[in-house]
């Protein structure tokens, strides 16, 4: 298929395809006049990069695993995968507290004992002790 069709697959314009070709993340077939082609291989080479740059790896870090020997691009893998694992993890945190945030029906959910429990069990430090003023419970 063109460079066009391949594009289209992903939603992708066709410049992005050329700019992976040009930093090694493609090579597409040829056609005798020099058009690209793009056959199944190359389909499922572009899906894993967009998958890879969706779990957040740089175009640098995609070609480095893509040319790596296989216990060279293990490695590589595993602390990308740690990385990754990481991300997820903050990524949930920030969840739980926007989820106690939108629970909470009081003006400053920042004062919330229920927010602040919340966020504190995500920090690991100590639970929110009362002070004056604060809202007691959160009816939420």
């Amino acid at each position: 298929m063109s460079i066009g069709e391949a594009a289209g697959r992903f939603g992708l314009p066709t410049h992005v395809l050329r700019h992976w070709e040009s930093v090694g993340l493609l090579v597409p077939d040829r056609t005798p006049a020099g058009r690209r082609r793009y056959g199944l291989d190359h389909l499922h080479r572009i899906a894993a990069i967009l998958r890879a740059k969706e779990a957040g790896f740089r175009l640098d870090d995609i070609r480095e695993i893509i040319e790596a020997d296989g216990a060279t691009r293990r490695d590589l893998m595993r602390r990308h995968r740690t990385d990754l694992a990481q991300r997820i993890a903050r990524s949930q945190a920030s969840l739980r507290l926007i989820d106690a945030a939108l629970a909470c029906e009081h003006d400053d959910f920042t004062r919330c004992p229920a927010f602040r429990s919340t966020f504190a069990a995500l920090a690991g430090g100590p639970a929110s002790v009362s002070e004056p003023g604060l809202h007691h419970a959160c009816t939420a």
